[in-house]
């Protein structure tokens, strides 16, 4: 009788086991998922010196991943050779998970002027994050309205018209040079190594347009010193809604200046899949969102496939615009 009990008792435990194991399963499931980051502590690399754009922008990402991917974030500038210095690093770095390199176009810029020994096929786009928006600028008491106005002068005046831009291998400077190849007009192009001195120019009378970043432009905006002519991106932005694209304005000329991050070569799948799932929910939150809102930064958030077509996409594209300039052969 003992027996016959106990043998209905084991048959009772593993009928009551065998109910357990989906809730079991699924919990199992859940705890894979919340697998904790590989490392912790995360390396950002970036070419950029601090306080620059891609420093900026790195740095408030990792501030607000940090408690979403539970690791610790760190921003190391490595200057040198337009970025090249700051490649070849991030390369030779082990696909661990513990570093990766803030890209921007100058990465691709770099290499196909420069031909240094690590390129940008030397990393792999894991993520674009950002469209950081370029702007076309004339100061506040100009006479010019729109572009419209800006390249009707230019041909009503020949030799009267210049225009600043920066150093003539940056995106800024194809941007210029794709609005003159629109507008059927010639104008000089004058390009110095930094946006301050561009800013006197425009300031000043020099030049009667210049382009830039919104961010760079700020200071200038809110004291009233400059009026925004169009932005070069596809649409308007959600933060000056009432400023027109050039391609509105009948000037068919978009600018690409994105923000993402890449990786070594063999960076495990896993690794890349957790950081699109962490960057997807910081854009969501509120006070991200705030803050990127703010700069006027445009969120496209690209996984890695998606992210390495787009970059091959606008590799093929500025080594077009080179070849154009007379840069490239």
């Amino acid at each position: 009788m003992k027996r016959i009990v106990g043998l209905k008792a084991v048959l009772a435990l593993s009928m009551a086991c065998w109910s357990l194991s989906p809730a079991m399963a699924q919990n199992a499931a859940a705890g894979a998922a919340a697998a904790p980051y590989p490392v912790s502590r995360v390396t950002l690399v970036t070419h950029s010196s601090p306080g620059g754009g891609t420093d900026v922008f790195l740095r408030d990402l990792s501030k607000h991943l940090s408690g979403v991917m539970k690791t610790n974030f760190a921003v190391e500038n490595i200057r040198g050779g337009s970025g090249a210095k700051a490649l070849a690093h991030v390369a030779k770095a082990a696909p661990d998970g513990a570093t990766f390199y803030g890209t921007t176009p100058t990465y691709i810029q770099t290499t196909l002027l420069s031909k240094p020994s690590v390129g940008y096929e030397g990393l792999d786009p894991m993520l674009i994050v950002f469209i950081d928006p370029e702007v076309v600028f004339t100061r506040a008491d100009s006479p010019f309205k729109s572009l419209q106005d800006v390249m009707a002068f230019a041909k009503a005046n020949p030799g009267k018209s210049r225009w600043g831009a920066a150093n003539p291998a940056s995106l800024e400077r194809i941007g210029m040079e794709k609005l003159a190849r629109a507008a059927n007009v010639k104008v000089p192009i004058v390009s110095h190594e930094g946006g301050g001195d561009m800013m006197i120019g425009v300031l000043n009378g020099t030049y009667d347009i210049g382009i830039g970043e919104i961010q760079e432009l700020q200071g200038q905006l809110e004291a009233g010193k400059v009026r925004l002519l169009a932005t070069l991106s596809e649409k308007r932005l959600a933060g000056l809604p009432q400023l027109p694209t050039a391609k509105e304005q009948g000037y068919d000329v978009v600018i690409r200046k994105f923000r993402g991050i890449a990786s070594p070569k063999g960076l495990p799948d896993s690794v890349a899949k957790a950081w699109e799932d962490g960057v997807r929910k910081v854009l969501e939150s509120p006070a991200y969102k705030a803050e990127y809102t703010k700069d006027n930064l445009t969120p496209m958030l690209l996984g890695r496939e998606a992210a390495r077509k787009f970059t091959a996409d606008v590799a093929a594209e500025t080594a077009a615009s080179f070849k154009e300039m007379g840069l490239l052969k």
